[in-house]
């Protein structure tokens, strides 16, 4: 039986970046995979333009269409300044989501990382999801991303994970999903590079027996 998954991630690219192969094996085993997007992603830079934005949201639809994802729903709150916005607003816009396609598996951001829209999604991921009666939700894990996960003060919620999804065979769409967000890439030895996606997507593998994995923290899981 197919399962319905929710990626809530703060920008574009992070869903790539997090969990981008395990989304692709999910809709592989015909699970319908959507994603909410908090953050527009851009607007912080001294520099953003609209055409700026479009160029990003279009990047993420041609990265949606490679990884499998269903829909995309673009929240729009202010880059890199989510904490200036009540949570209760977030959390409002986000179990709006929640109740129209009632997913039963989320993946979203570490607590830990220093990225501060990612720290705030965690958050709102948690309220939205508070386990109540009746609530479809019943697994919720935490993925990380290069750039934010590892770069915070080491003793804030360090990434432990727990969970480790092999994508040995998702790799490839999970590299060409990134590739539509090449502008968000770096060059090695840039931890946000190319080289450094394969390299701890082999480092997770290693800690399984698998070629490659993407690693997880288990949040919740109500059986």
């Amino acid at each position: 039986m197919s399962k319905t998954v929710l990626v809530v991630a703060a920008h574009t690219d992070d869903e790539a970046l997090g969990c981008g192969g395990t989304i692709a094996r999910h809709v592989a085993e015909g699970d319908i995979v959507y994603a909410v997007f908090l953050a527009d992603g851009v607007t912080s830079r001294p520099d953003a333009t609209s055409e700026e934005l479009e160029r990003r949201n279009a990047a993420a639809e041609e990265a949606h269409r490679i990884l499998g994802i269903t829909k995309a729903y673009m929240l729009g709150f202010p880059d890199n300044r989510m904490d200036s916005v009540p949570l209760l607003d977030i959390v409002q816009k986000l179990e709006a989501v929640i109740q129209e396609i009632e997913p039963q598996i989320i993946y979203t951001h570490h607590c830990g990382d220093l990225n501060i829209d990612h720290r705030v999604t965690h958050q709102v991921v948690l309220t939205a999801c508070r386990p109540v009666p009746g609530s479809s939700v019943k697994e919720v894990y935490a993925f990380e991303v290069l750039s934010a996960t590892g770069w915070n003060t080491p003793t804030e919620s360090p990434f432990v994970p727990n969970v480790f999804v092999d994508v040995s065979s998702q790799m490839d769409a999970k590299l060409a999903a990134l590739q539509k967000y090449h502008m968000e890439m770096r060059e090695a030895p840039h931890i946000r590079s190319f080289e450094n996606v394969l390299r701890l997507a082999k480092f997770r593998g290693s800690f399984v027996g698998a070629e490659m994995s993407e690693a997880f923290i288990l949040l919740r899981m109500a059986l």
